[in-house]
């Protein structure tokens, strides 16, 4: 098979030949949602192929017209092989059946410009993990006023919270500023709460990870053998009231404070994309993990990661200029594997589409830090921007963009955008008087 496609791409788009993400598109002839996957600018889109021939996908082809990557996911790596070795061959520029057929050109290349992305899967459950060891002691800061130091626990297992899956959205969605209990501004929990749109509104610059095939109920995933139960990635903001979060969250964990917005990438990065960039983490893990969190070789991936802040009314500006945050996924202190044998360790059973978040990506630096809350040391040193506005929390009209990247000298295997922008409070109106 030929490493190259016939389609003209440019050098540095993030959907190389070598990446081919999956997603879910529809377009204004065509609005029902279909599978496709990307390609320099435009979309292939697999439900027009009759090339799927194997003996995985032959009788299984269907899947495609289906408005989500769930079946797809479903039928675990040997269809996902294959479907990615055929999508290759049909690119490649020794192939005929697409390249010298523009008919069929014509039917099954979208120019992205012209399609409306949606949710890649039908998310069933959203599980949220800590797993960046800084992220957790400046947590400890922001909601403790007490030194770095993290519960005992956190050393022993990776811990999550359960958020909600019907509130994740696609790229490009505008959020809502979130309504809410908060302290009031003296402190003191003897005045009581206020109830009202939150002033500390945050991001969390994240990587998530989407569940292929799944477990059987009291059938525990091994730590070895997790890896083959992801089918991909994606870029995601976990969107954070603080202020909400700070009140809420003692003794049972995060609730309004996380559940109003989740913004994830509509592209997802295949596990086998991303496997020439399998690195060691960087972080030792001391105490050792007990036994069933310990792996017979611990890999993480090498994943560059960059969150931009545009303000509103801004004029236009190179996305690096505007970077705020630059981080990497192998700062993670708990890898994926880890935290999916943990998730299932009591028997707990995952189901294709379930989506498994990294926690924040904050790194050893202090410009490495994924959240704005962190940046800005919980406010009490706003940042200054681009173009001079300074932030501690983000403000009506803000944009915040986060990218993804892996890259070599031959390939680069990139995750699109992840990009939301914060609209005004929906007003709250009182209940009637009796």
């Amino acid at each position: 098979m030929a490493d190259s496609t016939f389609l003209q791409l440019e050098e540095a788009s993030d959907f190389s030949f070598q990446n081919l993400p999956f997603g879910v598109f529809s377009t204004a002839n065509k609005p029902i949602p279909r599978i496709g996957i990307a390609i320099g600018n435009w979309i292939m889109d697999l439900s027009e192929l009759d090339c799927f021939s194997g003996p995985e996908m032959a009788k299984q082809s269907n899947v495609f017209r289906e408005g989500e990557l769930n079946a797809f996911m479903g039928l675990g790596r040997n269809a996902w092989h294959e479907t990615r070795q055929t999508v290759q061959r049909v690119l490649s520029s020794a192939e005929g059946y697409l390249r010298d057929n523009g008919h069929l050109q014509k039917r099954t290349l979208i120019n992205q410009d012209d399609a409306i992305m949606h949710v890649p899967a039908r998310i069933g459950d959203f599980t949220d993990f800590s797993a960046s060891k800084r992220h957790a002691e400046n947590d400890r800061i922001m909601f403790t006023d007490k030194s770095q130091r993290i519960l005992p626990n956190w050393d022993y297992m990776p811990v999550a919270y359960h958020s909600r899956a019907s509130s994740v959205v696609v790229s490009g969605t505008d959020i809502h500023r979130p309504n809410g209990q908060y302290a009031n501004e003296d402190g003191s929990v003897d005045s009581g709460p206020v109830f009202g749109p939150t002033k500390k509104l945050d991001f969390e610059m994240e990587i998530g990870a989407l569940i292929g095939t799944g477990n059987a109920l009291s059938q525990p995933i091994s730590v070895d053998s997790a890896d083959s139960h992801v089918f991909g990635f994606v870029l995601l903001n976990d969107w954070s009231a603080r202020d909400l979060q700070s009140w809420e969250w003692n003794p049972l964990g995060p609730f309004l404070s996380k559940s109003f917005a989740t913004t994830i990438s509509p592209w997802v990065v295949t596990a086998a994309a991303l496997e020439p960039f399998l690195c060691d983490p960087i972080c030792l893990q001391d105490p050792q993990p007990l036994p069933y969190l310990r792996s017979k070789s611990i890999k993480t991936y090498d994943i560059n990661l960059t969150t931009s802040l545009q303000t509103e009314g801004q004029t236009e500006v190179h996305y690096s200029s505007s970077v705020i945050s630059q981080s990497n996924y192998k700062v993670m202190y708990w890898t994926l594997a880890q935290q999916i044998a943990h998730h299932t360790s009591n028997g707990c059973n995952l189901l294709p589409g379930d989506l498994i978040g990294s926690g924040t990506v904050s790194g050893p630096t202090h410009y490495s830090s994924g959240s704005l809350s962190e940046l800005s040391e919980r406010g009490t040193k706003p940042i200054t921007l681009v173009d001079g506005q300074r932030r501690a929390f983000l403000h009506d009209g803000d944009e915040v963009i986060i990218r993804g990247w892996c890259e070599d000298k031959s390939v680069r295997i990139g995750f699109g955008e992840c990009r939301g922008r914060v609209l005004h409070h929906r007003q709250h109106s009182p209940p009637p008087f009796p």
